[in-house]
């Protein structure tokens, strides 16, 4: 009897010590020593190009260098929705620590190949429009990133300085781009306040450019392109058409200013890719993407092209060129 008591007693500290051993909460996973980053670009043209350039940067100031401590898988999907989803899940396939989409189509490429993996947001116009995040303010997955939303009420303002007696406004832009179509509408909605009366246009793509644009130009006094990878791919067709008739292009990007339009109000797209590799340190450092909000900014860089103003006739108030001067940027 005094056995069997013993066996119990023994029985029963062992069982013990093994609930004891296995409820304790498992040790955090230390940090890889080379972490990988999987970037997906939906194709090249100065604006994206200069946002991953950006991205790298904001990944070195935070303490992450290539070739030392992480690695950088870049893709470019050059505008073919097929190797969107090809890249997406090579990264996944290769266990990306993190995974960085530049341009709303390729961020949702990467949404629809992992639900785990967290994924930063290269300058998208609209995530939450996108059906990228449940709300820009709490992400609610693995996603969050930054925005390159234009300030679009203060850009008008300053179409309408440049041409006091403008009416009529042709927006152009990508009918498969969401963003655009976002910017578009919003547009139509507070150009009338400017006084401008607003004709769209839309293309499939590059392919219709030329002719929508020579459409266009016979009907408006100036142009206005929201943030629009394809038609910033293909600005030189925009400027060519546009120039015969001495119509000036407005762009939202300041890149885009330097290919042709006259002026914005824009935002800094390698700046936008500083921001961006900076949340990319920060998810890699343990940050979750489900609390940490979409970075938006808010102050747009004024930039004049008077190379482009000269060629078009279009003379631009010294008041203008002193304020880009000081603070924004003047194309001589």
């Amino acid at each position: 009897m005094k056995r069997m008591i013993g066996l119990i007693v023994v029985l029963l500290g062992f069982l013990g010590f093994a609930f004891v051993t296995t409820s304790k909460p498992e040790a955090a996973k230390p940090k890889k020593q080379v972490q990988t980053v999987g970037i997906l670009q939906l194709m090249s043209h100065p604006a994206l190009d200069a946002i991953h350039k950006g991205i790298i940067a904001g990944l070195k100031d935070e303490g992450y260098t290539v070739g030392k401590n992480v690695k950088i898988d870049f893709q470019n999907a050059q505008n073919d929705q097929s190797n969107m989803k090809t890249m997406s899940e090579r990264f996944v396939n290769e266990k990306a620590d993190a995974m960085i989409g530049i341009a709303t189509p390729s961020a949702q490429a990467l949404a629809d190949a992992s639900k785990k993996i967290p994924i930063v947001l290269g300058a998208i116009t609209d995530p939450k429009g996108a059906g990228l995040v449940q709300d820009n303010q709490k992400p609610g997955g693995n996603i969050t990133g930054v925005s390159d939303q234009a300030p679009l009420k203060a850009q008008l303002k300053l179409v309408r300085k440049l041409m006091p007696n403008a009416k009529r406004l042709g927006v152009i832009s990508t009918s498969s781009d969401a963003s655009a179509q976002v910017q578009a509408k919003m547009v139509t909605k507070v150009a009338p306040a400017e006084g401008f009366t607003v004709k769209n246009f839309t293309i499939a793509s590059t392919n219709d450019l030329h002719q929508v644009a020579a459409q266009m130009v016979t009907q408006v006094d100036a142009i206005f392109v929201p943030t629009d990878n394809t038609i910033a791919g293909a600005m030189p067709t925009l400027v060519q058409v546009a120039n015969s008739r001495n119509i000036p292009v407005f762009p939202t990007v300041d890149t885009m200013v330097k290919d042709g339009g006259v002026a914005t109000l824009g935002l800094n797209q390698y700046q936008l890719g500083v921001e961006t590799g900076k949340m990319t340190a920060a998810i890699l450092n343990g940050k979750d993407p489900a609390t940490t909000p979409i970075h938006f900014e808010k102050k747009g860089k004024l930039i004049i092209n008077l190379k482009q103003a000269a060629k078009i006739g279009l003379t631009i108030p010294d008041s203008v060129i002193k304020d880009a001067e000081k603070n924004g940027e003047v194309i001589k």
